[in-house]
């Protein structure tokens, strides 16, 4: 059977896991600037879909679609794709594909014009290889026990953190010289992603460091860490062990009322707590915000301002612009305007090369990132 993948820029990762998963099974995928073969596979987040409904309806091929938005409103979708893969896909994907060609009807976690089959299964990371040599990353976790009101990843990959095997990791290893790793915290790894294990995390950075003459990376892009997390042990472990000068992590806002009502379950005082442990551990500190959170008062946008100044003494910001993703909390509120003030500080410090991103139009959140 002919399965293309319609290639899309942004949806390169999840081009290269289910391609990993499929060639278990027997499927060879092909990448595609247009729909054909017997199949077409589309992977698609929440500001790209209205743009491709049209292709996938008009198709003369059989459609598969997944991603974010397939997940969060498949209901939506169904009514232009003849399948809509309904959270992860490395097991479900090929199921499909073998439904598909044997003329049967479709497996758990599929929805169709006749509804949703719940899935049935949980991915066992350790089943699948890590994004196959397509990419060079391995990803090593699953999962988020917050509940960050902005966020896709627990409506995707649910609540419970699930971790890749030491033993997985280590043979996915042997591929790459240089090693990045895919994680929503890479300080969380071995853990119940509320607790640090040290321990787990060091035999982690060993193993991948140890065994071989490889590069490692960790806590930077394309995964990053909680602030809280970052403690003057855990950014030794990374001074000894990794590559990496910069870490990363998620901060989001410099208002303690928005980080409370996100219910992102740390404070202000714990990101300017993890920058102090970084600078005196000679890394480089970069760190995401977000502006524009429904309801919030200038005031607030002005605390994250002074947290991005801050920031930019000693490393780099990330700034985005909030975007209302279905299936999140969030979904149908209405973001804040930026105000002036934040807009002009962020343009200077963007002009001295110290923050990147898109406060002024949110599509480009989801297209253009800067691997630090």
């Amino acid at each position: 059977m002919d399965v293309r993948w319609r290639e899309i820029t942004s949806q390169r990762n999840s081009f290269a896991a289910l391609y990993a998963a499929c060639e278990l099974h027997g499927y060879h995928l092909v990448s595609s600037s247009i729909p054909g073969g017997d199949v077409t596979l589309y992977s698609l987040n929440s500001i790209q879909a209205p743009g491709y409904l049209d292709e996938i309806s008009d198709a003369s091929c059989i459609t598969v679609v997944g991603g974010p938005h397939a997940t969060a409103c498949y209901e939506e979708l169904v009514d232009v794709a003849d399948y809509v893969v309904v959270g992860e896909g490395e097991f479900t994907v090929p199921r499909l594909l073998d439904r598909i060609e044997h003329g049967l009807s479709p497996p758990p976690g599929v929805a169709t014009r006749d509804g949703l089959v719940q899935v049935d299964h949980s991915v066992l990371l350790d089943a699948y290889p890590s994004f196959s040599e397509y990419k060079g990353y391995i990803e090593i976790s699953r999962g988020c026990p917050y509940a960050c009101q902005y966020c896709q990843t627990p409506c995707i990959f649910g609540h419970r953190m699930r971790h890749r095997s030491l033993d997985s990791i280590r043979e996915l290893a042997k591929h790459f010289k240089q090693i990045r790793l895919v994680t929503p915290n890479a300080l969380a790894y071995g853990s119940d992603g509320r607790h640090l294990e040290l321990g787990k995390v060091e035999r982690l950075m060993k193993i991948l460091k140890n065994d071989g003459d490889r590069e490692l990376y960790f806590g930077t892009f394309p995964s990053e860490v909680r602030p809280e997390w970052i403690t003057e042990e855990s950014v030794e472990l990374i001074r000894t062990f990794c590559d990496n000068k910069k870490l990363h992590m998620g901060v989001q806002s410099g208002s303690d009322a928005v980080l409370s009502r996100l219910c992102r379950g740390h404070s202000c005082a714990d990101a300017l707590s993890a920058l102090d442990h970084i600078r005196d551990g000679g890394l480089v500190p970069v760190v995401d915000v977000i502006f524009g959170f429904p309801d919030e008062t200038d005031e607030e946008q002005e605390e994250t301002v002074s947290l991005v100044r801050e920031v930019c003494k000693s490393g780099f910001v990330h700034a985005h612009r909030f975007i209302p993703l279905p299936g999140t909390p969030l979904a149908g509120t209405r973001s804040t305007p930026v105000i002036p003030e934040a807009e002009v500080a962020l343009g200077s410090l963007a002009l001295a090369g110290k923050v990147t991103g898109s406060w002024n139009d949110p599509e480009l959140r989801f297209f253009r990132r800067v691997p630090y």
